[in-house]
């Protein structure tokens, strides 16, 4: 085993397991094309395939989060690794729908195998005014896998051969599993206490509120990336290549701003941070629908992604810090509210955008979700975390 601080191995393991885990979700991206293609797939079905890595990560959330509180951090991280490796096994051998399916909701519970002991990690061994920064950096990680995965995906496909990004990916699989290997103590830190049960977690409201708020975070990347697309070809004729432009732009600003906005929750305070995201979302989340070119919607899509970050990073330290005022160390579990939040949001964002936009038009749609973020302010009204 390396001997290098205990901090910094579980910041560098937490960060590298964050940016495989979400590089190998957008390797499919620039591939779906093909499969659609070749097994003849429909709109539905691959709307199916998308929705099977949300819902899988939601059913297995909870159990995996008791799990990694009663056996500790390490092993259930390995054991995350193993099925994402059989997934990504499953994608290359992938010549009939099902077995896609099936690959992509193993993607989901490995994911799960891996946020959630990730997450505990970092709250084992940062104390409170140092795990939004922490917790930052590693969700900066994560974005620098969403930026980097479709480019590179695509890339090796073309140049290299089809099965190039899954040998690149399994390569990835084997990095990470030497880094936990390695890095983590054999003996991980394992919640001696009874666990707190779920309704405890869910009555408790600064868990409520930042589990809500994660929601609506989450819900905000999917609500754009569900709407504006079409808006940007029709209104802009925006080609795909720009379009992509646009939304890693925003990406990028999110990856960046990540861990400056959880290190000013370390100073100021995390509800403070939260409310101060939600008046910037209200005021400028219609702003792409009337952006009046291409360069003007790169601006309004980074200046969210920068929001988006006052409304994310302060989450999952407060969750930590809360669990601590219960006298707990169940961290997976608190973390486990938040990750089926995250999970809810990705899921509604697309439904509730395109019955808005269907009803009212794309700028208007905005405007009312603008309200929704707006009216969360109640909640946080009174809360001290």
């Amino acid at each position: 085993m390396l001997r290098i601080a205990p901090k910094t191995a579980a910041l560098v393991v937490t960060a590298l397991a964050f940016h495989v885990d979400m590089l190998l979700y957008y390797l499919l991206v620039p591939l779906l094309p093909r499969y659609a293609a070749e097994l003849h797939l429909s709109q539905l079905q691959v709307g199916a395939l998308f929705g099977s890595y949300a819902l899988s990560l939601f059913a297995s959330t909870w159990p995996v989060g008791r799990l990694v509180d009663r056996l500790g951090r390490r092993a259930p991280m390995l054991w995350g690794l193993v099925g994402l490796g059989i997934s990504t096994l499953f994608f290359a051998l992938s010549h009939n729908y099902w077995l896609l399916l099936l690959a992509r909701s193993l993607q989901g519970v490995a994911g799960t195998f891996t946020w959630l002991p990730g997450m505990a990690l970092l709250a084992d061994h940062f104390p409170g005014n140092e795990r939004g920064r922490a917790m930052g950096t590693a969700f900066a990680a994560a974005n620098l896998g969403v930026l980097v995965g479709p480019a590179l995906s695509g890339f090796l496909d073309f140049h290299v051969g089809p099965f190039a990004p899954y040998v690149f990916g399994i390569g990835l699989v084997v990095l990470d599993a030497l880094g936990r290997w390695l890095l983590l103590p054999q003996e991980a830190q394992v919640v001696r206490e009874p666990a707190i049960p779920l309704r405890v977690l869910l009555k408790n409201r600064v868990i409520r509120t930042f589990a809500g708020a994660m929601m609506l975070g989450s819900g905000l990347w999917s609500l754009l990336e569900s709407t504006l697309p079409l808006d940007f070809d029709r209104r802009l004729a925006a080609t795909a290549p720009t379009i992509g432009l646009c939304f890693t732009a925003a990406a990028l600003a999110h990856t960046l701003t990540s861990p400056w906005m959880g290190q000013l929750s370390d100073r100021i305070g995390r509800v403070k941070v939260l409310r101060l995201g939600l008046i910037l979302v209200a005021v400028a989340l219609p702003l792409p629908a009337v952006a009046p070119s291409v360069a003007s919607a790169v601006v309004s899509l980074m200046a969210l992604g920068v929001i988006a970050s006052f409304v994310m990073s302060p989450c999952s330290p407060a969750i930590a810090g809360e669990i601590e005022q219960l006298q707990s160390t169940s961290f997976a579990s608190g973390f486990a509210v938040l990750n089926m939040t995250y999970s809810v949001g990705l899921v509604l964002g697309p439904y509730l955008g395109s019955a808005l936009v269907t009803a009212f038009g794309l700028p208007w749609a905005l405007g009312l979700c603008s309200l929704g973020y707006v009216s969360y302010l109640l909640v946080t009204r009174n809360v001290q975390a």
